[in-house]
């Protein structure tokens, strides 16, 4: 399978401070690939560097097996898509708009919506199941609605490639699963590769075909979800008490974590 991103000695600093130190490793085209780790472990600012949010000061990312820095911001916009955390303050768009926002990088100078725009929001809202929404304001919706709304928008932009940060972060159980179900979906009826930063160890397990995880800006370990999510690798990461076994729902791993109370004297 030919690399949807590949990334060469990369290196990340803010001043003196490194963020990502020296990180190598291929994503797969069509495959969902979890960033995973601590808090500071560098997540964000990796996927910021794989769609060229932030410069890259040292090492080489390529997306679709071409150099980042040869991509002009509009062809990066048509073939990669990024789906931030939530909502810029403000913002103050219909969903059908913000939708239509990702079309964009498609459209000529003046940027007029043409009829195939706008049937390519109408499928994206679709897909994403927020067509009942179109006419309701983005600050009028849940923290999932929103979600899927930004996604929509991403779908609009036809990409290749969709970056997510943290897409499950502050939900509710019942969205998240839905967020996720949504991603496999994009992957398996789209062909879309599938790069997202996540918290969640036994999502990442349940979904993602292969795990980075980081920590301190460095690999710790990468590969699927058994190959990752072991009980030495977690506990020395994480710095925590916790317990892996198999997931009742198959050859999967679970994390538990283990409250003090819970540990024997």
């Amino acid at each position: 399978m030919k690399p949807a991103f590949a990334v060469n000695n990369l290196s990340y600093a803010y001043g003196s401070q490194f963020v990502l130190r020296d990180l190598s490793f291929s994503v797969s085209q069509g495959e969902m690939f979890i960033v995973i780790g601590p808090n500071g472990a560098g997540k964000t600012t990796l996927i910021k560097l794989m769609i060229g949010i932030a410069k890259i000061q040292s090492g080489q990312i390529e997306i679709l097996q071409s150099p980042l820095e040869d991509y002009s911001q509009k062809r990066l916009a048509q073939v990669s898509a990024y789906v931030p955390q939530g909502l810029p303050v403000g913002f103050p768009f219909t969903v059908e708009e913000t939708v239509l926002l990702g079309r964009a990088p498609h459209q000529k100078v003046l940027g007029l919506a043409s009829q195939n725009d706008l049937e390519m929001a109408q499928q994206a809202m679709t897909f994403t199941e927020v067509s009942h929404l179109a006419r309701r304001k983005l600050d009028q919706l849940s923290g999932g609605e929103q979600q899927r709304v930004l996604i929509a928008r991403a779908l609009c932009q036809q990409p290749q490639v969709i970056l997510l940060d943290e897409p499950t972060a502050s939900l509710d159980l019942s969205h998240q699963i839905r967020i996720m179900d949504l991603m496999e979906k994009l992957k398996i009826e789209k062909g879309v590769t599938v790069v997202m930063v996540s918290h969640d160890v036994n999502l990442a397990a349940m979904y993602g075909d292969q795990l980075l995880l980081l920590k301190a800006g460095e690999i710790v370990r990468m590969g699927p979800p058994h190959a990752v999510l072991n009980f030495e690798t977690l506990e020395e990461t994480y710095n925590c008490k916790l317990l892996v076994d198999n997931s009742p729902l198959g050859n999967l791993p679970r994390v538990t974590l283990v409250p003090r109370k819970f540990l024997k004297p």
